[in-house]
């Protein structure tokens, strides 16, 4: 049995949250990597168990095409004989899949956490429903099961020994219509990382104070390498965009780290950041519910906190 992954890259490297679909992709058998690139990382994809990667000719496919890539990957399932398909749960996961299944009428299951094949055409599934709050015991029948990994709920663990690993370059059969919908790539922050990728997000809330308060926390993403996230509020109030919101109605986000700056912590929010190995916040009131998460906690304005903060690591 074979199984098929899309691999998102950050800065090269394979994304964190590609690495925790890896991970469970092994439980299913031997692992295909699928990246839509002229190169790919091998050696740290071998480290996690792929044992051959397809590179996708960028020629036709400049950009993102969800389209293209779904199209792409029911020819790659078909030609490998793959038993199943998965993608990390991240907004272009679940786009590319969904396509996948509507193009080949199968079943598709998101934000997995625990797949177990059952004989046969059968697998056994948990994945998350209302945003991780709700866990749900459930059974796909399907020739090729189609699934996202939640980002926060599997951890990426390397395999035991890494073995010889094949490359082979995969041109895709594409019709025009499947190129209709294609977006430019342009950097998302500083080392081009996706918010639902990133390493390092620095959250900005009501307290930043409106959309100019935020040119200090870019500052401080870049500086950390990391990208800048936000509360509902804050997109509520036109301040951002709602692809930068972090929670239930947004992006869940699994950094290293999370500095949480003038952010309440409702529980919408805390649905999206929890899966932080590691939350820092900046609040001027102690009482503030994210403070209850936090690994460290700052009470201080945030104003004066993020500029020494700054200052600091510019001084080193």
């Amino acid at each position: 049995m074979t199984a098929l992954v899309l691999v998102e890259l950050d800065g090269g490297a394979p994304a964190d949250a590609s690495l925790r679909a890896l991970t469970l992709a092994r439980s299913l058998g031997d692992v295909g990597a699928v990246v839509f690139a002229d190169s790919a990382p091998a050696d740290a994809l071998a480290a996690y168990g792929v044992t051959d990667v397809y590179l996708i000719e960028s020629g036709s496919l400049e950009g993102y095409a969800p389209a293209a890539w779904a199209r792409t990957l029911a020819g790659l399932a078909s030609e490998t004989g793959a038993s199943a398909v998965l993608a990390a749960g991240t907004d272009r996961g679940n786009e590319v899949l969904a396509h996948l299944g509507a193009i080949t009428g199968l079943p598709m299951a998101a934000n997995c956490t625990l797949v177990t094949p059952d004989g046969g055409q059968t697998h056994r599934l948990v994945r998350h429903r209302w945003a991780g709050l709700l866990l749900e015991d459930a059974v796909m029948e399907a020739p090729v099961a189609l699934f996202t990994v939640a980002t926060d709920s599997v951890a990426a663990v390397a395999a035991h020994g890494a073995a010889a690993i094949q490359a082979h370059v995969y041109k895709p059969e594409l019709a025009e219509a499947d190129l209709v919908v294609r977006a430019a790539e342009s950097p998302a922050g500083a080392g081009g990382a996706s918010l639902a990728t990133a390493r390092v997000v620095v959250g900005g809330g009501r307290g930043v104070g409106g959309a100019d308060g935020f040119a200090s926390l870019e500052e401080l993403a870049e500086l950390l390498g990391g990208v800048v996230g936000v509360s509902r509020v804050v997109t509520s109030e036109g301040w951002r965009p709602h692809k930068q919101q972090v929670g239930q109605t947004g992006t869940k986000i699994t950094p290293e780290l999370y500095l949480a700056c003038g952010i309440s912590g409702a529980i919408q929010h805390i649905a999206g950041c929890a899966g932080a190995k590691h939350i820092v916040a900046i609040n001027t009131d102690p009482g503030a519910p994210i403070l209850a998460h936090a690994d460290y906690a700052i009470i201080g304005d945030l104003h004066q906190v993020i500029p020494a903060l700054v200052a600091a690591l510019r001084a080193r």
